[in-house]
């Protein structure tokens, strides 16, 4: 029975969304409940839009690395990076513009200066120097660890306290990927290692931060707020990015820019927060499993990398370590 047709007094009721916690339920004006899709039929729907939304935003990550690869042949790492944020930032403003989108609270900014440092500046910015030395394949394997981090700082952030076999599971993926580094490197850490290691980093501060205030407003403004608000710099930075590095545009270099910008950084971050929303984080974590293995399957056919027996070995290492990181209890 429908709220509006009770002949009881309005009531706020709690509703429990997918990644365990309570809210009251919102209007339109805000975002549907999370768990709505387990309650419009009375039953859980077999498949939910939610983890195709999801799957979508798997399969468009996963397509960064060999994209920024290509864009890197028409332009510099730094005008690259400025431009894809840039354009990106345009099309985040257009579907906040139709949507009528209000601006979010004063509380809330900077939260996603956090968001906007780590997943919009940050880590396109590391990953991008680094693929000036490194391979694709190789940098898919040890961003592969990027789930772990994120669950490192969540702990410190939330302070809530995963078992131990979490943080078993959690370490013995460090080490996968660490071993992998050094045998690639012959023995040494490279400085395109350092890049990747940085952007783990950032990115799992900006994913923190984001799903925090992903409980507080839908998870696809908070990437459009945070591309916003780096959109003067941005902007700035492409003017003189381009009258500094050479562009040598050629078809790879505009793909490869149109899909990091258009694809990867808004509409992958789009239907991943709302599958996210909607199945939670739990599920759709468990596909994002599949992303350094489509990465490196994308390298073979796009780019044509062979890869090095270590690489594939490697990736289903971590890929097992994250499997007993979502089982584990939390």
């Amino acid at each position: 029975m429908r709220a509006q047709d009770s002949a009881t007094a309005p009531m706020t009721i709690a509703v429990t969304t997918t990644d365990g916690s309570t809210s009251a339920g919102r209007t339109a004006a805000g975002s549907t409940p999370a768990a709505s899709h387990e309650t419009r039929a009375g039953r859980p729907d077999p498949l939910p839009r939610g983890t195709l939304l999801a799957a979508l935003g798997v399969v468009a990550f996963s397509l960064t690395f060999p994209s920024t690869v290509w864009g890197l042949e028409s332009f510099g790492p730094w005008s690259l990076v400025a431009v894809r944020s840039t354009l990106a930032a345009l099309v985040a403003g257009v579907f906040l513009l139709v949507g009528r989108v209000p601006l979010p609270e004063r509380r809330h900014w900077a939260g996603l200066a956090v968001v906007a440092g780590g997943v919009v500046i940050g880590f396109p910015l590391l990953t991008t120097l680094a693929l000036q030395t490194s391979t694709t394949s190789h940098a898919a394997v040890v961003v592969g660890l990027l789930p772990l981090t994120t669950a490192a700082f969540a702990a410190l952030r939330t302070g809530r306290r995963p078992s131990r076999t979490f943080w078993f599971a959690a370490v013995s993926g460090a080490v996968v990927v660490i071993a992998f580094t050094l045998q690639q490197s012959g023995g040494a850490v490279s400085r395109g290692d350092l890049y990747l290691f940085g952007a783990l980093l950032v990115c799992a501060a900006g994913y923190t931060e984001g799903g925090r205030l992903a409980r507080l407003m839908p998870g696809w403004q908070v990437i459009g707020w945070a591309l916003i608000l780096c959109l003067p710099l941005m902007a700035a930075g492409s003017a003189v990015a381009l009258t500094l590095e050479p562009v040598h545009l050629n078809a790879h270099g505009v793909v490869g820019l149109v899909w990091v910008a258009a694809g990867s950084t808004f509409f992958g971050l789009y239907v991943w927060y709302r599958g996210m929303a909607s199945i939670g984080i739990p599920k759709a974590s468990q596909l994002q499993l599949a992303q350094p293995l489509l990465t490196l399957i994308w390298s073979v056919c796009l780019l044509g990398e062979t890869l090095p027996l270590a690489a594939p070995l490697a990736a289903v290492g971590v890929l097992v370590c994250i499997v007993v990181t979502q089982r584990a209890r939390s």
